[in-house]
């Protein structure tokens, strides 16, 4: 049974046609596209233009990832990418602590404010 790919958004028939191609066969971005045209019975005036439209969804969709070389797979094919940092964790870590004390310190000053500062802000407020 042929599915009706006419009323079918270019990317999900681009997403069932790279399914179909499975994981170790990565699809040339121009093959990938045309077939997709052609699934749709899609009439082209301008073959650079569809091209380029319909790249530009695949692009913007995150179940596409981009291989190398203007091959596209799925992005569930692979992992995720990890974003590396500079130093090390024991930097990261000592960052964090760090933070995580100055906004200690803020919070016990702030506890800490004399009750007599308080009242006479509470006094020029009410007074505006």
């Amino acid at each position: 049974m042929e599915e009706n790919f006419v009323e079918m958004p270019e990317v999900d028939i681009a997403y069932q046609i790279l399914s179909k191609a499975g994981k170790d066969n990565p699809i040339y971005f121009k093959t990938l596209i045309r077939e997709i045209i052609a699934k749709k019975n899609k009439v082209v005036q301008n073959e650079a233009a569809a091209i380029s439209e319909i790249y530009t969804m695949i692009n913007m969709d995150s179940r596409f990832q981009h291989v190398k070389d203007g091959l596209w797979g799925l992005a569930d094919w692979y992992p995720p990418e990890v974003k590396r940092t500079r130093g090390t964790s024991k930097t990261a870590d000592k960052a964090v602590e760090k933070k995580a004390s100055s906004s200690s310190r803020l919070k016990a000053t702030l506890e800490e404010e004399p009750d007599e500062f308080r009242e006479d802000t509470e006094k020029s407020f009410k007074q505006s």
